[in-house]
This record gives C-alpha cells, structure tokens and sequence, in this order.
C-alpha cells in the first residue's frame, strides 16, 4: 500500500527556553547544517551557541507564536489535513528536528499498511541543510525500523511549471492591492562551501556570476542556481521588469563566506536609492515559520522604515494556500496511480 510523508523543518515545542535549547542542539548539530569536524561542531555550538542564543530565540518565537502553537507546525498539520483529505492515500507529516518527528510519521503510515512511501520535503530548493538532511536521516530511519518500506523521493521542484504558476499567482494576489516599487525574492542563506560540497561535477559551482547561468548537471543539486531560477520563472510569469526585483539571501552564521546579497544589507539600501514601497517574497520556505515572520516581517520591517521606507509588504508562503493543496494533491495521486514519475 502506497503513502506519503510530508516533512519540513521543525519547531520548538514550546518558547520556552529550554525547549528551544533543545531544538537548537538537535539542529546544529546536524553535521549538513554546521559541516564541520564532531569536535569542532561540538565546541561551537554547545560550547558557545547554545550558552547564547536560546534565550534571543525563544524571545523571538515569544513574539511570532499563536495560540495553537508554532506557526510552521499549525500550518504544516493544515497542510496535511487538507492534501490528506483530497488524496487517494494517507499522508502523514513530520519534521526533520523536534516533533511530530520522522520515525513517528512512518510508524503512522506503517499503521495504516504503508509500505511503498513518497517522500516529500517541503523545501522548493535543494540544499544539504534542508532536503538531503531529510532523506538522509529518513533512509537511516528506514533501515534500521522500517526496513520493508520502499522509498521514493520527490525532486525539488523549484523550477515546476504547477509550483512556479501557484507562488506567481499568490504573489499577484497578495500585492493587486498594494502599492510597491520594488519586489525582493529573499531565500535562505546557506555558506559557499555547500554550494561547492553539493556539486557533482566537482568544478562547475564556482559562484562566479557566470555558472549558475551556464548548463551544467550540477544545477541538479545547486541551491545557489535554484533560487535565481525560481526568481526568473516567477519574475518571467508575473512580467515584471528588469531592474524591478532582486535576489538575496537571509540569515547567516559564524564568519565564513555565505551565499550574497544579504538580505538585510540589501533591505536597508534600498531608501537611499529611492525605494520607499518594497514587497519581499520568501521563496525557500513553503510554510511561514520564524524566519519569514520574525526576521523579514518584523526586524527587518522595522530597519525598512528605520532606515527611510514607507512600505513593506510580506507576501505570505504558500502555506495552505488552496491552489498549492490542488497541486500537492494531483502530484500525489499521479505518483500513487503511477500515470507519472515522480
């Protein structure tokens, strides 16, 4: 019997420091989020990070939460709810750190008779961080408790003709009403080692400018070339013009080189080149979570203004948006009755 996992990034279970210390280690630790020696990793963040950060976090998800809960967990389950309810087989969700966890969505699904079971991260880009974490500690998961189950992995779908059609038309939507100047695609960052660790040619991904833009199989798993082609296909969709949108990466850690612009550099900029009405879309994420509602609806709304701008207009992720449950569903249904490949 065929099933899906839907899985997307985590949340504390609650603001309250010691929840969100406890999330924090289990994503930091990662060794595709910080790509560095167990020891070098170990000293950093629990030696340094984690004696730190919990307490501005749990601050800044104090101010982002709802009353159901974490915002990326209540919109993911309304996720699941509603492509469950339209598919022709179970679905069942889960996070790739803290809860519902990975084990606990495919001991779901095997309690239902699954064992044929496509996963989806609900990350749009390929990164190491984001979806190669996922499959990775999954296909672990898979081996070790789940070992008559069959996986089959849905691909980015960053440049998807149904995906780039939905965010375009969501983004229209959004803004019909608003009056803006300039449109910022802001994705999020990740360091120029993993862009270079992901290449499979091993000399394309040099993040010169020129070789996001020059064919090559690398793109396959290039998060840097995802994200502008996102951009174009969106940009390409809704007619804007040249000169009218940029791209930029948000958030970022420890001194070595992450993937530019910065978001917020580029932000606080734009007044002074006589940008006052901004509309910012964030891409990477198809969930609102901390970092689309605490870092870009909020800090950097404030350093806009601060700094000059008039407008700043967030365009909600595509969340449960009923155009992207259409679409999450028929993708499903046409892999469950094998009319495509997934």
């Amino acid at each position: 019997m065929k099933g899906v996992l839907l899985v997307n990034l985590g949340s504390p279970d609650s603001t309250d420091p010691k929840d969100v210390k406890k999330y924090l280690e289990e994503f930091l630790m990662d060794e595709r989020v910080i790509d560095m020696p167990l020891w070098l990793r170990t000293f950093i963040v629990k030696g340094i990070i984690l004696n730190t950060r919990p307490k501005k976090s749990a601050a800044a998800y104090q101010k982002i939460w709802w009353e159901e809960g974490s915002p990326l967990i209540v919109l993911s389950e309304r996720l699941q709810n509603k492509v469950d309810a339209l598919t022709s087989v179970p679905v069942a969700l889960a996070m790739r750190y803290g809860n519902p966890s990975i084990h606990s969505g495919l001991e779901a699904l095997k309690n239902e008779g699954v064992d044929e079971v496509l996963l989806i991260p609900l990350y749009p880009q390929f990164a190491m961080a984001t979806t190669e974490t996922i499959l990775v500690l999954a296909e672990e998961i898979r081996q070790k408790h789940f070992p008559e189950m069959q996986f089959t992995n849905v691909p980015a779908f960053y440049n998807h003709p149904d995906y780039i059609r939905v965010l375009a038309e969501s983004i229209q939507e959004n803004l019909q009403d608003k009056d803006w100047e300039h449109v910022l695609f802001s994705y999020h960052g990740v360091p120029e080692r993993h862009i270079k660790k992901s290449d499979i040619t091993k000399s394309h991904c040099k993040i010169d400018g020129q070789c996001c833009q020059t064919a090559s199989p690398a793109h396959q798993f290039c998060y840097r070339h995802q994200c502008y082609e996102t951009t174009r296909q969106v940009a390409e969709y809704l007619e804007l013009k040249e000169g009218s949108y940029t791209t930029s990466f948000q958030s970022r850690l420890g001194i070595d080189p992450w993937l530019q612009p910065f978001t917020d550099k580029t932000i606080n900029s734009f007044p002074e080149k006589g940008i006052k009405k901004l509309a910012v879309i964030t891409p990477a994420f198809v969930s609102d979570c901390l970092e689309t509602l605490e870092e870009i609806g909020m800090e950097a709304r404030h350093e806009f203004k601060e700094n000059g701008g008039e407008e700043f207009h967030l365009v909600p992720c595509l969340n449960d948006d009923e155009a992207w449950i259409k679409v999450l569903s028929r993708w499903i249904d046409e892999w469950a009755h094998n009319t495509v490949t997934a």
